[in-house]
């Protein structure tokens, strides 16, 4: 076997050493690219009839300490198109990974405007509409018993409704829940009645195009959701919120509470959306870096070894 001079050892040594810290090196930047890819998704929360972005308060404050961006966005609850329209317009300023959380109508806002936008990776459904193309919310509603939006199908008007005319046309009214119902149907009475008073006064009332137009975007047959039975809910009704969760295959909780589920059950709340976005990182075979790390991280144990062989040999001559 050829020895190698001591002498010559000597220089090839601090090389033998370089050459694992070089290839090291290397791979550092690819690791380091690989945990900046790895930004928390932007939480974007849609509220739904009878209520505002507010409602999100202590969900928004939960999401922040966990380091998430979040938007709860003001949807106007004019029409389930041109609702769909304004947030699939806002989605579209946004960078990077989304999670799309929203309550009671809302969901059938995101259901319609998450369609064909790949940065939203994951629906949550918080006791919220799910539909299918061509279903509207309040087909849903009335599929199996349970809500008490009204106690006479054949209404013109949901009967725990009162309607306020804006116009001459006839989708030219605006709904509220009766202030004597609100707590039953909202809140199913699991609040204080001073809550509930400031509730119902400060409700958003709802165009009435949003729950008679037809569903046209699914998004749930393409994106991965997950889904909140409130198992007191007395708005959409249990059963139905159970049916879409179901149709939907959304990894479902239930949560014994009411139709308001934020205002009760915020933790809970909470900690669906959390799951949702730790299901929305990619993972490192999707962004393609932890494949070069390791192949680099292989070169550099090689080199490590080579150096180590070097210096026994030396040690030997």
């Amino acid at each position: 076997m050829k020895h190698i001079p001591r002498a010559t050892a000597r220089r090839i040594l601090p090389l033998a050493a370089l050459v694992p810290a070089v290839t090291l090196l290397v791979a550092t930047p690819s690791m380091a690219s690989e945990s900046s890819g790895s930004t928390k998704p932007t939480v974007v929360l849609v509220h739904g009839a009878f209520a505002d972005a507010s409602g999100w308060s202590k969900v928004i404050q939960s999401l922040k300490a966990q380091g998430h961006p979040v938007i709860a966005t003001a949807n106007p609850l004019r029409s389930l198109s041109g609702d769909s329209d304004y947030l699939a317009a806002l989605l579209k300023t946004i960078k990077g990974p989304i999670v799309l959380a929203a309550h009671s109508y809302g969901g059938a806002v995101i259901t319609n405007a998450a369609a064909d936008n790949p940065n939203v990776k994951s629906l949550v459904y918080i006791a919220g509409f799910a539909p299918d193309k061509g279903e509207t919310t309040l087909e849903l509603a009335a599929k199996f018993p349970g809500s008490r939006l009204t106690d006479d199908p054949q209404a013109p008007v949901p009967t725990a409704l009162n309607a306020v005319p804006l116009g001459g046309g006839p989708n030219d009214v605006d709904l509220y829940i009766k202030p004597e119902k609100f707590s039953d149907v909202f809140l199913s009475h699991r609040v204080d009645r001073s809550r509930a008073a400031v509730l119902a006064a400060s409700q958003r009332p709802v165009g009435t195009l949003t729950g008679s137009e037809p569903t046209k975007a699914v998004a749930w047959k393409s994106v991965p959701s997950w889904y909140l039975v409130a198992t007191d809910d007395r708005t959409i009704g249990t059963d139905n919120l159970r049916f879409m969760a179901k149709r939907a295959s959304s990894t479902t909780v239930e949560v014994d509470a009411p139709h308001d589920v934020m205002e009760t059950n915020s933790g809970e709340v909470t900690d669906l959306i959390l799951q949702a976005a730790q299901g929305s990182r990619p993972s490192l075979a999707q962004t393609g870096t932890g494949e070069r790390a390791i192949i680099l991280g292989g070169a550099a144990v090689l080199a490590i070894a080579g150096g180590v062989s070097l210096v026994v040999r030396s040690r030997r001559a």
